[in-house]
């Protein structure tokens, strides 16, 4: 009996070993099957996200374009340069003395000869008035000497110290009336005098400087060119000045070209003529220069705020409709919206049908209550065909050879071609390839003042 008992529980831990071990077996099979569910979850998740991050287009950025297209050109040469009058002068004294008259005030407009200032001659008139009498006696001693000389009772040594005295009188008395007449300063030409620079009383020794005067009808600019434009400019082309490139009211022509060019700057002075009727212009002033050159014709240009420079050189942005499988995938159809939109007008016409038993004017309503969504339906459905019309459009990156610069445009010599629809406005962030929408109802190149008049 005893070896029998001993037997039983042995077999009864064994049966327990093998249900514990199929039991932390399944746990394990458990926990892998989950870790391994979390792991291809999160490796799902992550390619999902790679893949619509990879394939999501960014919106369309809207822009401000402008047609390329040949147009005539006035290329022309800019400078700098000097405004001064064509006659003005600062004017000085002669002769020392004392200020007894100032005859003008600031900004006064003088004719020529008019007397401007007057030092004290006293001395002078009481010196040419006894020169004057001395002068009378020795022409009077002249003339009896050459009738005693007539009648035979002179000679010729009397006559001639005579006429010898009467001359040197005579000089004498021009010469009074010179230093005189130095006592006066006088306007050498018509002008516009400035701001009296000494006071009634005042002592002037020669050279002092007393006013200037400007003659402001007519003005001259003097500016430079490199030696290399020097062929293209000629005695009486067009010059246009002003206080900017872009504003240049003032127009002249060249007088003056130096057959000389300076060696250490290489620079050729040349010199304008403008006329200043209404003043605008004042000598001293900065101003900008540009002499114009013949017109060029069948010339590309775009703005300049067109063009964008970079290390690997200058370009621009060309609007370019987009190939198909670009446009398909930029602008995806939806003809579930348009089966919807046709369905739903249906059944809303079906209904006036079922109510039947309704009075008359209840029909009449909902049989107009059809009528307006199948309208609707239409019109909804037109919509996308139109939109369908339009391609989308993408951005080229195209790399230009830039030329001459004129009032805000630069010429292209080589990248573009004409009906290039090339972007001016809204490039910044912009790349090759890129989804864009046109929106030219804002000019850049336009002043805001001036769009909002339009």
């Amino acid at each position: 009996m005893c070896p029998e008992i001993d037997v039983l529980p042995v077999a009864g831990s064994r049966g327990l070993s093998v249900k514990r071990f199929f039991i932390i077996t399944g746990i394990l099979l458990l926990l892998a099957v989950v870790c391994a569910g979390v792991v291809g979850f999160n490796l799902f998740r992550d390619s999902a996200i790679k893949q619509f991050f990879a394939t999501m287009k960014p919106p369309a950025a809207t822009v401000s374009t402008v047609v390329a297209k040949p147009a005539n050109w006035t290329p022309g040469v800019e400078a700098i340069g000097t405004v001064n009058a064509v006659r003005g002068v600062d004017l000085t004294v002669e002769t020392a003395g004392i200020v007894k008259d100032i005859l003008f005030h600031a900004n006064q407009k003088v004719a020529a000869d008019a007397v401007l200032l007057q030092l004290d001659d006293a001395v002078e008139k009481a010196d040419l008035v006894a020169q004057k009498a001395q002068a009378a006696s020795d022409q009077a001693a002249l003339t009896r000497a050459i009738e005693l000389q007539r009648r035979g009772v002179g000679t010729d040594a009397t006559l001639d110290a005579a006429r010898a005295a009467a001359d040197a009188s005579a000089a004498q008395v021009n010469k009074l009336q010179a230093v005189l007449d130095q006592k006066q300063l006088s306007a050498p030409f018509g002008g516009t005098v400035g701001i009296p620079k000494i006071d009634i009383g005042q002592y002037l020794a020669p050279g002092n400087s007393v006013v200037t005067i400007q003659d402001l009808d007519t003005m001259r600019v003097d500016f430079t060119v490199p030696e290399q434009q020097l062929p293209l400019l000629k005695i009486g082309q067009t010059v246009r000045i002003g206080g900017n490139v872009a504003d240049m009211p003032f127009a002249g022509s060249i007088r003056g070209i130096d057959p000389k060019i300076d060696p250490a700057s290489r620079l050729v002075s040349i010199r304008g003529e403008v006329a200043n009727p209404e003043g605008k212009l004042t000598p001293g002033q900065f101003v900008q220069i540009r002499v114009e050159l013949p017109q060029e014709n069948n010339v590309i240009s775009v703005p300049q705020t067109a063009v964008t420079s970079s290390l690997y050189g200058d370009y621009v942005f060309v609007v370019v409709p987009a190939k198909p499988a670009d446009a398909g995938a930029a602008a995806p159809a939806k003809p579930e919206d348009g089966k919807a939109g046709a369905e739903k007008p249906a059944g809303d016409a079906a209904k006036p049908q079922v109510d039947a038993s309704k009075p008359a004017s209840d029909t009449a309503k909902a049989a107009d209550n059809a009528a307006k969504p199948a309208d609707k339906t239409v019109a909804d459905t037109a919509k996308p065909a139109e939109a369908g019309q339009q391609p989308a459009l993408v951005l080229s990156q195209v790399f230009v050879k830039l030329g001459r610069r004129n009032n805000g445009m630069v010429e292209i010599t080589e990248g573009l071609k004409a009906g290039d629809q090339v972007v001016t406005a809204g490039q910044n962030r912009l790349f090759n390839g890129m989804s864009v929408a046109v929106d030219n109802t804002i000019d850049p190149s336009k002043s805001a003042n001036e769009q909002v008049q339009q």
